[in-house]
Order: C-alpha cells, then sequence, then structure tokens
C-alpha cells in the first residue's frame, strides 16, 4: 500500500483532483465521501471472451484511469483523492497482463492515495464509522462494497445519496479545462490526419468499407485506436442516413460521400463529417446543396460567442434552408415564413446543429446524462435536438466545446412516407425538382468548436470544400 500527500504539477497528469474539488464544491457540502466504480470486466455471452473494454467516464472524469475493476473514493472534509486499484493473480498476468502496481498508479495518476480493492470494504468501515456525513453515489447498483458485518446492520437510505452526484458531475463536465482541450485537438488531430487519408486514396476505392477500414487503420497508428462512435461512410443515398454504419456497399455510381468519422484520444472524442465528391468533382446539383450546407455552417458560426443560444443560430438555418430550397424550386407554393410554420423544412435537415463533446460524443448536458426528448412523428425544431441546442437550453459559455453540423438530406423513404403523403407538406415539395436531387444523398459539415471569452476557436482540421477537392484530384 503506498499513500502520497505532495501534489503534482496540475499539467502533468490528467487533472483529476482538481475535477474532484469542483465536483464537492457542486456538491455544495464540507464533509461526505464520493465513491464511483470503474467499469467492469465482463464476457461475452456465452463464451469465455471478453467483451471489449470501455470506462465508465464518470469514473475516468475523477481518475483519469482507463483500468477495469477499479474504484475511486474522494474524501471531501480531507481533500484525499483515493484510487483502488484491481488485485492480480499470477495466472491473470500470464493469460491477460495487469493493471497498474500502487506505485505505478501512483506515477501515473493524479491521485492522493493508491491501493489494492481488497482493502476498500475496511476503509468504507472506518469511513463510517468515525463520519456522519453521506456517501455519495451514481447509481444503486453501484454501491461501495462493505463487510457481511456492515450490511446487516447499516441502513443504506440513511447513508447513501443517489441524487446530486451525477448532476454535479454533469455541471463540471460540461466546461472544459486546458487538459482537456488539449486531448480533444489531439482526438481531431488524429481524425484530420485519418480524413485526409481518405481523400488521398478515395478515387482509388470502390467501396464504403475500403474507406471505413482506412479511418481506422491511420487512427491506429496515431495513437488512437478507438473511434468515438461507429464510423459513418455513406455513399449515394446511404449518405442521407444519418446514422448509417453498415459501410458495406459498392460505389457504383454514386455521387457522393457523407463521411463521419471521429477518433477517440484517452477517452476524448472527436466528432468529424466531411462531405466530398468521390471522382473529385461536383455535379451541378451537388454543389448548390454543398454550397448551402457550407452557407449555414458559416452562419452559425458567425454567432457563436458567451450567453449566446444554439437553438437561436439552429433556427436561422432553417431559415436559411428554406430560402435556399425556394430558390431552387424544390420548395414552392408558400413564402419561407408559411413553410418553416409547416415544419416541412425537417424533411431535409431532421437533426440538431450540434450538442456537446468531451468523455462522450454526444456529451452530458447541466441536467443530468442521458436526458433526451421522446421524438414524435412530426417532431418540432426542438425535439431532435441535444442539449445546447434546444430553446430551454442555458446560452453558450467560455469552456464549452460543442458541435456545429448542419446538414441537408434526400432520403426517400422519409419523404416518401412521412411528408409527400402528408398534404401539409406534399404542397409546399416540387416532386419534378426534387428527383434532380435525389442522387446527391446527405451532405453534412461538421466541425469541433470551442466556446471562448470572444467567440469560438475551431479545433478541427480536416480538409473540407476546395481544399478537400485539390487533395482529391491530386493537386496538393
Amino acid at each position: 500500500m503506498r499513500i502520497r500527500i505532495t501534489a503534482e504539477s496540475v499539467w502533468t497528469k490528467y487533472p483529476a483532483k482538481q475535477h474532484a474539488q469542483r465536483v464537492a464544491r457542486e456538491i455544495g457540502v464540507n464533509q461526505g465521501l464520493v465513491y464511483l466504480q470503474a467499469a467492469p470486466t465482463k464476457l461475452l455471452e456465452d463464451s469465455d471472451q471478453y467483451r471489449e473494454f470501455r470506462q465508465r467516464r464518470y469514473f475516468y472524469y475523477l481518475t483519469g484511469c482507463n483500468e477495469p475493476d477499479c474504484h475511486v473514493t474522494y474524501d471531501i472534509e480531507r481533500d484525499e483523492l483515493i484510487l483502488w486499484l484491481a488485485p492480480f493473480t499470477p495466472t491473470q498476468v500470464v493469460w491477460v497482463g495487469r493493471g497498474s502496481t500502487t506505485d505505478e498508479a501512483l506515477n501515473r495518476y493524479n491521485v492522493d492515495g493508491a491501493f489494492y480493492a481488497t482493502d476498500l470494504a475496511s476503509y468504507i468501515a472506518k469511513w463510517e464509522a468515525t463520519n456522519d456525513a453521506d456517501i455519495y453515489i451514481l447509481h444503486p447498483e453501484q454501491r461501495p462494497p462493505r463487510t457481511h458485518t456492515d450490511l446487516a446492520s447499516l441502513d443504506l437510505t440513511e447513508r447513501e445519496d443517489i441524487t446530486i452526484l451525477q448532476h454535479a458531475i454533469d455541471i463540471c463536465r460540461v466546461i472544459k479545462d486546458e487538459y482537456e482541450i488539449k486531448l480533444i485537438e489531439k482526438a481531431n488531430e488524429v481524425s484530420g490526419k485519418a480524413h485526409t487519408a481518405v481523400l488521398r486514396n478515395i478515387r482509388k476505392f470502390r467501396s464504403e468499407a475500403q474507406v471505413a477500414a482506412l479511418i481506422l487503420d491511420v487512427s491506429t497508428v496515431n495513437d488512437a485506436p478507438h473511434q468515438a462512435y461507429s464510423i459513418i461512410a455513406g455513399s449515394g443515398s446511404n449518405g442521407a442516413v444519418l446514422h448509417y454504419t453498415a459501410n458495406n456497399a459498392a460505389f457504383g455510381d454514386s455521387q457522393l460521400m457523407c463521411l463521419d468519422a471521429g477518433a477517440e484520444y484517452k477517452c476524448y472524442a472527436s466528432d468529424v463529417t466531411r462531405t466530398f465528391p468521390l471522382n473529385g468533382h461536383w455535379s451541378r446539383e451537388a454543389k448548390q446543396i454543398y454550397d448551402i450546407v457550407q452557407e449555414m455552417q458559416d452562419l452559425a458560426l458567425s454567432m457563436i460567442q458567451p450567453g449566446f443560444k444554439l437553438f437561436t443560430a439552429h433556427l436561422a438555418c432553417h431559415a436559411l434552408l428554406t430560402r435556399r430550397l425556394l430558390q431552387l424550386g424544390i420548395f414552392q407554393n408558400g413564402t419561407e415564413k408559411e413553410i418553416l410554420a409547416s415544419l416541412t423544412s425537417l424533411a431535409f435537415y431532421p437533426h440538431g446543429l450540434g450538442h456537446h463533446l468531451g468523455l462522450e460524443v454526444h456529451d452530458v448536458m447541466p441536467g443530468g446524462a442521458g436526458i433526451r426528448l421522446q421524438q414524435e412523428e412530426y417532431p418540432s425544431f426542438e425535439q431532435l435536438s441535444l442539449d445546447p441546442c434546444r430553446a430551454k437550453s442555458d446560452g453558450l459559455r467560455p469552456g464549452m466545446v460543442i458541435t456545429v453540423e448542419p446538414g441537408i438530406y434526400f432520403n426517400r423513404f422519409a419523404l416518401d412516407n412521412l411528408y409527400l403523403n402528408k398534404p401539409q407538406h406534399a404542397k409546399y415539395i416540387n416532386t419534378e425538382v426534387l428527383e434532380r436531387y435525389m442522387p446527391v444523398g446527405g451532405v453534412r459539415i461538421e466541425d469541433d468548436v470551442l466556446v471562448t471569452s470572444s467567440g469560438y476557436r475551431n479545433l478541427t482540421t480536416a480538409p473540407k470544400g476546395e481544399e478537400a477537392l485539390r487533395i482529391i484530384r491530386g493537386e496538393q
């Protein structure tokens, strides 16, 4: 067992101790014990093979530790952060290796102490015997281990608080510190390299699978073996499926690829989408749609500043889309205001403008992780959006990292079954003109931006627009 009291430089390691202190301030008490569990080791169902490990993000936020079967405690009064490591056996070391030793953990992680988890139950018993304060946990099924004697005598409902910890951590996670921003920048740097590699090779490729494989290859050799989400390499009509992940179609006569792929670096996500012509040259219709989407993104980016509500930019993008589709003749028989009021623009732009980005690709929001609104058959502009792109979302604040990702999609099934068969929408859509644009599939442009005190900083490095086309054509 080892414990260290001396402090380390905040930037030499992931700032777990500073995160714990921020969380304690949000909880708002002077005494108490924060307890979190790492993700456990699990076998595949009916198998002796392990599931791929993915760390619990709340645990990682307070430890920077990406090892399974660990625990962490933070004594608020003593300001003491302790990492409890998974013990290991000689057999385990032979077959699958081991996690950190206590000495290694003290060197790797920004914690005050490191012990093996076999001693955790006795630590909890001693803490509860000498403290009247609460133990703060995330979920009832993630309680700290206790001895049999403790379990027989303890009223868990009186000593454990499950109401505030998640909310407190969410509030902290929404605002990224300098270290976290560097990790997100690194994830974007890797994604930029992967997207660039695709552009350089796309004219030699014949299938979506080749694109997805190259993304994984380049990311892995650049120290990012995991993607922040499943790769979306949609060619042709597949690009109009928002979360298309089959990635198994041949290009055939497809015009475009909508490539949504973001590397994960040390548990932090990037989220990058680029759309480009497979042969390096736009068709007339594809260029028109791409230019509208880029105009939408430029408009949204120009609005970003502290205090600004992203939902306002989302509505502005819908207004711009409606205006431009009227000019192209896809919309008809109504004014911009009338078409917007009918929500028919959702037929072509059915998602929100952006979301928080961090330890999750759709990162937590101040109101709690995992909050999602139920989708109705005809959702409003808000009901297809995530925080901070909702009408009731707070204004942007410096330190937030968000995506800005407008798009236009020509999804035949959605158009036929949700809009063209409904008179209140069909009257505004010119199907003859629409048919000329169906081969475009989907166009989305997505960048990750950091909100700053004076506006924003774009963290995304992947080429787009004319630069991307020059790379495809081998001109740079």
